[in-house]
C-alpha cells in the first residue's frame, strides 16, 4: 500500500527519519495518553528506543503516569510532525522494562539528568523552585566521586503495540490514511478514508 510500508515499525522509523532530516525539534517526543479510573491523562515524553518490541520510554514508577500505567497497563501515544503534515497514533499494552535495561539506559545518560532523578520526586508538589535546587545539590554532594545509580522507582516501559495509524496531509483534505492492526503474529494494513 504505498505509500505505507508492510510494517509498521518500519514505516515509523522511516518517519522519523525523516522528521531528523527535516530539523523538526524533538522528532522523538510523542505525546502518550493513561487513564485513571475516570479521567484520562496526557503529556509529552520522549521515546528512547524502537524495535520489534515495542517502543520505549522512561519516566518514574511513581509519577502519574506511572501509578496510571499500574493501575491500567494500556497507552495511546501520538507523534506529530507539522513541517512534514504527518501523524502517528499507536495503541498498545505497557509493560515495565526489566532492571538491565533500565539501568543501561540510566547509565547512558548524562550524570546531571540522573542527578535530577534523584533530586525530583516527579509529578509530586515542591513547595519552591529553591528547594528542587537544594535536593539537587544534596544529590550531587551525595554522589561526589561516584557513579549515580539508577534509582529503583525510576525506569522503562515497553508499548507493545496493536493499532498503528499513520496519517499524511494531502492537499484538499484527502490525506492518505493507513491503520495496522495486529492478528496473531501478522500485521493487517487497510487504507482509511480521511
Amino acid at each position: 500500500m504505498e505509500p505505507f510500508a508492510t510494517d509498521p515499525v518500519a514505516q515509523l522509523r522511516q518517519w522519523i527519519d525523516d522528521a531528523i532530516a527535516a530539523g523538526a525539534i524533538e522528532p522523538t517526543a510523542m505525546c502518550v495518553a493513561t487513564v485513571a479510573v475516570d479521567q484520562p491523562s496526557a503529556r509529552m515524553v520522549l521515546m528512547r528506543g524502537l524495535d520489534e518490541r515495542g517502543l520505549r520510554f522512561y519516566t518514574s514508577y511513581f509519577s502519574r503516569k506511572g501509578r496510571e500505567l499500574d493501575e491500567a497497563p494500556r497507552i495511546a501515544c501520538v507523534f506529530w510532525w507539522g513541517k512534514l503534515e504527518r501523524q502517528v497514533r499507536i495503541e498498545g499494552a505497557v509493560t515495565q522494562l526489566s532492571e538491565a535495561e533500565s539501568d543501561a539506559y540510566f547509565e547512558s545518560r548524562p550524570r546531571g539528568h540522573r542527578l535530577a532523578t534523584w533530586a525530583s520526586e516527579q509529578s509530586e508538589p515542591v513547595d519552591s523552585r529553591e528547594t528542587l535546587e537544594e535536593r539537587y545539590a544534596h544529590f550531587e554532594a551525595r554522589f561526589e566521586n561516584e557513579e549515580v545509580p539508577r534509582p529503583h522507582s525510576w525506569g522503562g516501559y515497553l508499548i507493545a503495540p496493536d493499532r498503528f495509524e499513520f496519517w499524511q496531509g494531502r492537499p484538499n483534505r484527502l490525506h492518505d490514511r493507513a491503520e495496522y492492526t495486529r492478528e496473531g503474529g501478522l500485521w493487517i494494513v487497510q487504507r482509511l478514508q480521511p
